[in-house]
Order: C-alpha cells, then structure tokens, then sequence
C-alpha cells in the first residue's frame, strides 16, 4: 500500500522504516527541513538499534523516500500515519497544536479519500476533534476522511523489535472497513511475512500478535492507561527500596520474589533512579490532566509522579554522604540517556543530576555510548569522554545513571586503580554491595546494604 508517516521523529522514523520493511511503499516527512535532508543523504537523526540498516535497505529497495513538502506526502498516500510530538504544556495537559496543524494540511491537501492514522500519544477524546479539524478545513466535499487511532507501544532502545514483533495492535476506529485497511497494512506483520533485521531475516516461532479492534475511545486510553501503570510499578518498587534501606531488607531479593507471582510480574520493578524519557513523565502529566478534566481524581498517580521526582533528591543524599563536600571533587558520571540503547536524553535523571553537581561546583566528566552529542549542546562545560576509563581517571565518585551494558561489563580493578577515590554511587543498582566492597570500593545503592 502507499502509505504517508508525518514526522520523523522516535516514532514515525521507526513506523516508516518499519512499515517499509514490510513491504510498502512509504514517504516520510517532516517540518525540520534539515532533518528531512539528513535522511534524503542517507544519514540517520537518531540512533535506535537496526534503524540504520532497515532504512537503507529500504532505500536501496525504493520502498521509502522523504520530502519536506507535506501536501506531497498527503496527495501520494492511501493512509496517513500521525506520528508528530504532543509535548506538555505547564499543566501538564497534552500539547496539540501539532496534531491541529497537520489535520489542516491534509484537509487543504487531500485530493482523494484518506484513512488518517494517529500513531502520536494523545489524550481520549482527541480523535473525535480531529475528525472535526478535517472537516471543518476540507477544500473538497467529495473527499471523505475516516480517522482511527493505532498507538504505539516502542521502547526507546527496543522499538525496531517492538514493531515487527509487537505482542498487540490496538486499533480503535469508527467502521468496519478502518480495521479492515489497517489489518492489511499489517498483515505481514501478523503473518510474520518479512525479512526480519532482528533475527537475521526469519522471523521466530513465537506468541501470536493480538490485533484488538476497539472504539477510538478505548483505544488512545489504552496508551495511556499502558504506560501510566508501568511508571506506577516503578515508583512502587522505589518507596519499597526506601522501605529495605530503612529496615535492613534487599529490594532485589524482594521485587523478585513479587515478579515471580504471574499476576504481578518482575519487568519494571527495578528501584533506582526512576524512570525518564519523553513518554513516562508527559503521559503521567497527560493522564492525570485528563482525570481531573472529566472530574476523575487520579491521586494514585500523582503519588507516583511524586516518587519519581525525589529520585535524585535521593541520589543526591547518598551522594553528599559519600563525599561530604561535593564543591571542587572530580565526578565521573556514567550515562546520560535516560536508558540504555538510545541516544534520547529528554527528561533523563542525568539532566538533573548534572546540572546539580555544577551548581554545587563539582567538576563533572561524563561519558554515554550514544548521548554525548545531544548533552553537550546543553552543558559545554562538562567534559566529555568516549572511552568511560578516562572519564573515571583521578574522579573522586563515579556515579551510574544509565544502565548500559558498557558500563554493566567495566573492569572496576582497573577503574579503580584510575580513580582518585574509590567510590561509587550507583543509580541503577548495576552492581552487587558484596562485589564491589570486596574490590575495596565504598559503593553507595538503592535499596540494599
């Protein structure tokens, strides 16, 4: 199918990629002219594993093309994916001037009928203002836009697995023949009919994908209702590491054993410095918006947002108890994305976690695999290091706030014959208390003694 993706971001880069893998024939584009000329020279504005390899395979196959003339991209396409930013305001309540302006380009663009797809994170409700946004700027009374909503479940640092082999595919729309379009357009997907990157071109036997059909309603809640509990069980997990420090306990021991009740499950039970990114945070601010504008109090969340927000209140207590002074001491941060496998640092703990050692007066060097170049557009002051050894050299503490492999797999003999001290601060809880004493390091964690 000829398919369109509006704007090429996280998602909608990974969505047309991917789309393209599975055989159609896509045009991306874009607002940030610079970045759709990045593409058209082959080069890649973001790093997410195997995004450059599909991309160029599907260039080389002429499935994919990009233009910064988006009536272009609406006139070439069957369907169009929505995959623009919906940022928070100061209320927390989503920003969608974005999603307005498009649905203006497509009414004034438009030449035949249009199935518009919203693939961006957007509150309940927003698909029906949408469809009104359409037809109140059509040009043309004879062409019909039907809307469905289609969101997205990729993490950062997984999302090129997470399409081709996604564990469902919501999509709420108002017809029959929405849900039949987009069982088309994903039916290789649900066929596992595609060379897959990820697995070396065959796609593994494994559980069958959901392709759940639900109102347009249900299905943008379902977005946020998904994410929104997965921030919960992650500050859950954090107020019971508080709990263990104070009493004595392991978090580890005891997340484990709850993960290990199928009706709870260990994934995003991990304490540490709490979650970041650009989807957790404004979703929680979006959802809690959303609660309190339709008279629903959502103070369960609110207490999550709470907790996750002392995070490095907490990382900075641990810290001031190790150094005592931190103004004038060397401090190695390891990380700066807000996860591993991704260059994205929008809301990382780093950020804050940075910018406090500086107002305090520390001397901060830093290293990421993948994050340096977007940091140091933010803190030129820092220095920056692509090999961590270097990065820990004469450092008074080394502290973790990402938790790549890189750093899960350091030589600590070494790094600690480099430092000037040797202590550890670490924020994702990479490494065990017994390990690192035993290599004699003061070692500072969430949750264990």
């Amino acid at each position: 199918m000829r398919l369109s993706v509006i704007g090429c971001g996280y998602v909608g880069l990974v969505t047309g990629a991917c789309l393209a893998e599975a055989g159609h024939e896509v045009v991306c584009t874009d607002i940030d002219g610079d970045r759709i000329a990045m593409l058209k020279a082959g080069g890649v504005p973001i790093y997410e594993e195997y995004l450059e390899g599909i991309l160029a395979s599907a260039r080389k196959a002429g499935r994919i093309s990009y233009t910064a003339d988006a009536g272009e991209a609406i006139r070439a396409a069957e369907a169009i994916f929505i995959c623009v930013g919906t940022p928070p305001k100061e209320s927390g309540e989503a920003d969608l001037s974005a999603i307005d302006h498009v649905a203006r380009q497509i009414a004034a663009e438009a030449r035949t009928p249009k199935l518009i797809v919203e693939k961006s994170t957007v509150p309940a409700r927003t698909g029906l203002e949408l469809s009104r946004a359409l037809s109140a700027y059509s040009r043309n009374s004879n062409v019909r836009f039907r809307v469905a909503s289609n969101p997205e479940f990729l993490r950062e640092g997984t999302a090129v697995g997470d399409f081709l082999h996604p564990d469902r595919i919501v999509v709420g729309v108002e017809d029959p023949s929405s849900a039949a379009e987009l069982r088309e357009i994903y039916r290789p997907i649900l066929e596992k009919s595609f060379h897959c990157p990820v697995h070396n071109g065959t796609c593994p036997p494994g559980a069958k994908t959901e392709f759940l059909v639900t109102t347009i309603n249900s299905a943008e809640l379902i977005k946020h209702a998904s994410n929104s509990f997965l921030a919960l069980k992650i500050s859950y997990a954090n107020v019971i590491a508080d709990l263990c420090e104070k009493i004595g306990a392991n978090v580890e021991e005891v997340t484990y054993a709850m993960g290990l009740d199928p009706r709870i499950g260990g994934q995003f039970l991990k304490a540490g410095l709490g979650y970041g990114g650009f989807c957790f945070p404004k979703d929680v601010q979006a959802f809690i918006h959303l609660a309190a504008k339709v008279g629903v109090e959502f103070d369960i969340l609110k207490a999550a947002e709470r907790v996750n927000k002392q995070r490095v209140d907490r990382f900075f207590e641990k810290i001031h108890q190790a150094l005592w002074v931190v103004k004038g001491k060397r401090v190695a941060v390891l990380g700066l994305a807000f996860k591993a496998n991704t260059d994205d640092i929008r809301f990382a703990p780093a950020l804050e976690v940075v910018k406090r050692l500086l107002e305090e007066g520390a001397v901060v060097h830093t290293t990421d695999p993948e994050a340096m170049p977007r940091m140091k557009a933010l803190f030129p002051q820092v220095q920056y290091h692509e090999d961590p050894y270097d990065a820990l050299r004469d450092a008074d503490a080394a502290l973790i706030c990402t938790e790549w492999n890189t750093f899960r797999t350091l030589d600590w003999e070494r790094g600690g014959s480099l430092m000037a001290r040797k202590l550890v601060v670490d924020g994702r809880n990479l490494y065990t208390p017994q390990g690192m004493r035993e290599k004699g390091f003061e070692y500072y964690s969430f949750g264990r003694e």
